[in-house]
C-alpha cells in the first residue's frame, strides 16, 4: 500500500462509526507482529524506540526519529501516526520543516505536544 493509500485508509478509520485502537510498536518486528494480529494502524513510541535503543527517552535525535518512521512505514501495509513530540524543533517555523520532512517519510499521520520538557508553549507561538 502507497503512502497516499495509507493516508486515506487512516481518515476513513477517523470517520467511521465507532473507534479504533492504535497500538505502538517499539521497532519493526513489533510492528509487523501488530499487523499480523489485524489492527488497522500503528502508531509509533517515542519512549518505545528509544528504550528498545538502550537510551532514555528523550535521546534520539530528529534524524534517528526520520529513520525509524520510514523503517516502519516501508515494512508494514497500515498507516502509521507519528508521535512526534514537538517536533523537534523550538520554533514554528522549525516545526512546520520538520512537519514537511516527516511527511516524507511515508507516515499517514502524526501528532504534536505543545510541551518543551520544561513548559507548555504560548498559545501565540
Amino acid at each position: 500500500m502507497d503512502q497516499a493509500a495509507k493516508v486515506a485508509a487512516f481518515q476513513k478509520l477517523h470517520a467511521d462509526p465507532g473507534c479504533f485502537i492504535i497500538p505502538n510498536p517499539w521497532d519493526l518486528g513489533s510492528a509487523r507482529m501488530l499487523e499480523a494480529m489485524g489492527f488497522k494502524a500503528l502508531a509509533t513510541t517515542s519512549a518505545g524506540y528509544n528504550l528498545s535503543r538502550g537510551q532514555v527517552d528523550g535521546d534520539a535525535t530528529v534524524e534517528d526519529h526520520f529513520a525509524h518512521f520510514r523503517e516502519l512505514c516501508a515494512g508494514v501495509d497500515v498507516p502509521i501516526n507519528a508521535d512526534f513530540e514537538n517536533a523537534y524543533a523550538d520554533t514554528a517555523a522549525g516545526v512546520a520543516d520538520n512537519i514537511r520532512l516527516a511527511a516524507g517519510t511515508g507516515l499517514a499521520g502524526g501528532s504534536l505536544e505543545d510541551y518543551d520538557g520544561t513548559a507548555i508553549y504560548d498559545m501565540a507561538e
